[in-house]
């Protein structure tokens, strides 16, 4: 496959992030609510694909959560329910990295979920998310899909690199040896879950700049956002400023500035 190079990808990012904030503006006038789901196998691209979603937008309307594993009190609770205080409210788009998807997906093959807590899962989930719907959200789900060849080497190379080394978690170094599980866990969670009012959209991650591209375009394609005119800013001329003496700048203690050593 021929990749693309780095400029066009960057002036066609830059493109797309422009289209994002309008996407932003029209949500915050209208009303609009969008949650999203990113799911998708470790190393598969999601989180640099939401870091590009969101790098030009307003935290205030646009939010990332990710939440931690549950702790013991959530355990006891009903399942979606510590998902629900996530959701967006009027005027707000919400991107879960990772979401309730994860008891088809990582509590399944690791064994953190009764069978019983599973089938039920499979059972309420396209009714939860149907309610969801119903309720005026809208709800965006997507998958992304890598080879296993391209995960080993994403895998390999964040041995080698101090900034990424983070991302190897037990977890993550645990999935690697179970792929097959993973797989047929995808599989299943795909036919109960693939629903005709939020179907799953699968992304081919294989080239992370392609995948970041044609999901916001894709995303981009499934609101349907106008581009609704700001009013103009003016800045209007400083009045003078009287009456106000600077403390001395001995006063004040200063971050060193290292870089001077450095040119």
């Amino acid at each position: 496959m021929k990749k693309i190079t780095n400029a066009a990808y960057e002036a066609e990012l830059a493109r797309l992030q422009i289209e994002l904030v309008k996407l932003q503006e029209w949500v915050k006038a209208t009303g609009h609510r969008v949650a999203i789901i990113f799911e998708g196998r470790d190393a598969a691209g999601k989180g640099g694909t939401i870091k590009r979603i969101t790098e030009a937008m307003n935290p205030r309307i646009c939010q990332v959560v990710a939440l931690p594993a549950p702790t013991e009190r959530e355990k006891s609770q009903w399942y979606f329910q510590r998902y629900v205080s996530h959701l967006p409210a009027a005027g707000e788009i919400i991107i879960f990295d990772r979401s309730w998807y994860n008891r088809a997906g990582v509590e399944r093959v690791m064994g953190f979920c009764t069978d019983e807590e599973y089938k039920e899962f499979m059972r309420s989930c396209p009714e939860f998310e149907r309610m969801l719907v119903r309720s005026g959200i809208q709800l965006i789900k997507y998958w992304f899909s890598v080879s296993d060849e391209e995960q080993e080497r994403r895998f390999q190379k964040r041995l080698t690199d101090p900034t990424k080394q983070w991302k190897l978690s037990p977890m993550d170094l645990e999935s690697r040896k179970r792929w097959v599980d993973y797989s047929k866990a995808k599989d299943d969670m795909f036919s109960h879950t693939d629903i005709k009012q939020a179907p799953w959209y699968v992304v081919d991650s294989d080239v992370k700049k392609h995948a970041r591209l044609n999901c916001i375009s894709h995303l981009l394609s499934l609101i349907p956002y106008e581009d609704i005119e700001p009013a103009p800013v003016v800045l209007e001329d400083r009045p003078a400023q009287r009456g106000y003496v600077r403390p001395p700048m001995g006063d004040q203690t200063f971050v060193p500035e290292v870089h001077k050593k450095l040119t």
